[in-house]
């Protein structure tokens, strides 16, 4: 484990001059709120290190190697933003053989599967769940840790092969570019519709006030305890004490039993407090209205799918690769304003 910055300094010659470098993050999203990467994972030739950005050292040397080469991933759509969250870190160029799998057709594209698949190795599933930021990691985490990377070369080896004899190497390298420049856009927060949870849609104004005013009680009590929000309180229960408490009805049953006395205290003055709120401050429901295809939009919409479908066919792709439902909506409504939306790929086999 690399954990000071002496051992980090005397780590960077050996990233500098590798040939290329797998990377791979824990994170502790399931037992801590906000979540933070509690481990990065990075292969090369030389070895399979680990490195701790919880310890005490400064890791921008480390970042700073890594600016500018390939990164190898497995999935690397969370990982890019908990770098780019945490770190300010994304990288220039990466090869992505979850990506790389899905367009040579793979429906089993899990590491474990693909490494099993293709290199002939099972991987222990491990300890997925774990709490990555306990220390000392256990031996059986730090194999599994280590795993999510040690195989990445040769497995990018194979697929890089594939693509190239199917001639979709481009695809995936626009691809990972794109994902590239989607994980580094700073997420835009809407404060009206962070507490806006799944199943909000069914309830009237009145108790939409109820679920905004919990909603930011169950936020400090996430924070305060370092603990995901659904471990405070589950969505589910939300809904159902937002309704009950704006329809005059009895909530008492609806509240967890074995909730801490002073976390139950802090619930009931939130609800007391968003009972005080006026009419005219109640939230605004929100209703999506579809707008209805015309007939020529409908039968543009069938055309697209037949043509997506065809190829996803002869591909042996997921349809959805090409374009999803939604994206063959958009495209039959105004191909000129959406398709440059596309990746250049998607756009040529939708033509």
């Amino acid at each position: 484990m690399i954990d000071t910055q002496a051992k980090l300094t005397a780590f960077l010659p050996v990233i500098k001059s590798a040939a290329w470098l797998a990377l791979d993050t824990e994170a502790d999203s399931l037992h801590a709120y906000p979540e933070k990467v509690c481990l990065i994972q990075i292969s090369t030739a030389a070895g399979d290190r680990l490195v701790d950005p919880l310890a005490d050292m400064d890791i921008n040397p480390f970042l700073d190697a890594l600016a500018g080469r390939e990164l190898i991933f497995h999935a690397a759509d969370y990982d890019l933003r908990l770098l780019r969250k945490h770190h300010e870190f994304t990288p220039s160029v990466i090869f992505d053989t979850m990506l790389a799998a899905r367009l040579l057709g793979e429906r089993q594209f899990g590491l474990g599967a693909l490494v099993e698949k293709f290199l002939g190795v099972k991987l222990d599933k491990g300890p997925q769940k774990a709490d990555w930021a306990q220390r000392p990691l256990t031996p059986r985490m730090e194999v599994y840790a280590r795993n999510d990377t040690r195989y990445l070369k040769t497995l990018e080896e194979k697929l890089k092969a594939e693509l190239v004899t199917k001639g979709r190497l481009a695809w995936h390298q626009e691809s990972c570019a794109r994902l590239i420049a989607e994980s580094s856009v700073p997420t835009v927060i809407d404060a009206d519709s962070l507490w806006r949870i799944k199943g909000c849609m069914f309830l009237e104004r009145p108790a939409l006030a109820i679920l905004r005013e919990l909603w930011q009680w169950r936020e400090r009590e996430a924070l305060a305890a370092s603990r995901p929000p659904f471990f405070v309180l589950s969505h589910d229960t939300m809904i159902a004490l937002s309704a009950a408490v704006a329809e005059h009805q009895p909530y008492d049953q609806l509240i967890p039993p074995r909730m801490h006395p002073r976390r139950r205290e802090n619930l009931l003055t939130a609800i007391r407090a968003a009972q005080t709120v006026p009419p005219e401050q109640f939230p605004e429901k929100i209703v999506h209205r579809s707008q209805r295809p015309t007939e020529a939009e409908f039968r543009r919409f069938r055309e697209l799918e037949k043509i997506r479908d065809r190829h996803a066919h002869e591909l042996s792709l997921d349809p959805t690769l090409i374009a999803p439902k939604s994206v063959l909506g958009d495209l039959a409504r105004d191909w000129e304003k959406c398709a440059p939306e596309l990746m250049n790929w998607q756009r040529e086999l939708l033509k």
